[in-house]
């Protein structure tokens, strides 16, 4: 085990559940759709454990991934007793986005790559993206506007764009995703 920090481009592969059997092995709860790549031999992972855990700043090296009753577990290099496999108990695995080798899908984007980017309509920000929620529909979109936080589909029909390196995202929304719709009963009393 190495000193390392979170890598700050990471991707989040999977948490460790609790401990199996007496040499060290711990289920693994995967976060990513493609185990045989994230989790082969020689895999390090960064760590993420509570500020007291004694595992903070760490890596751990995969020595192997077996499947018991469809149950991903790990055996972990120098993790070689059930105390030790207790000790991480519900850590986070990373990986550093740069060792990420899957082919790049065309309009395809991990999660951390959208939050924080500016939401435009007809060239003028509308809001900042907090956060992807996932359906099994669609993912939504949740943008602050300063005033209140809109849910947007994910959906070709109303992004229009994305630019990850200009930091933006184009959008054109039905009426009445960003105002309230207008009451044609309201304006025809006015009149």
């Amino acid at each position: 085990m190495t000193s390392a920090k979170r890598p700050e481009s990471g991707l989040r592969v999977g948490r460790l559940l609790k401990a199996h059997g007496l040499k060290g092995a711990i289920k693994l709860e995967l976060y990513t759709d493609d185990p045989a790549l994230r989790f082969v031999p020689g895999s390090v992972y960064t760590l993420q454990v509570p500020d007291e855990s004694p595992w903070v700043g760490k890596t751990v090296s995969l020595k192997e991934l077996k499947w018991y009753n469809d149950q991903a577990v790990v055996f972990l290099e120098g993790i070689d007793d059930r105390d030790a496999a207790e000790s991480l108990v519900k850590a986070i695995l990373w990986v550093d986005e740069a060792q990420d080798s899957r082919p790049v899908e065309e309009d395809a984007w991990y999660d951390y790559q959208l939050i924080g980017l500016t939401v435009r309509r007809n060239g003028h920000a509308v809001g900042t993206i907090t956060r992807v929620d996932h359906f099994p529909a669609q993912d939504l979109l949740i943008i602050d506007t300063g005033d209140t936080e809109v849910l947007v589909p994910f959906v070709k029909a109303i992004v229009t764009r994305v630019d990850i390196e200009a930091g933006t995202m184009d959008i054109d929304p039905p009426i009445g995703l960003f105002e309230d719709p207008v009451d044609d009963e309201s304006e025809s009393a006015d009149a």
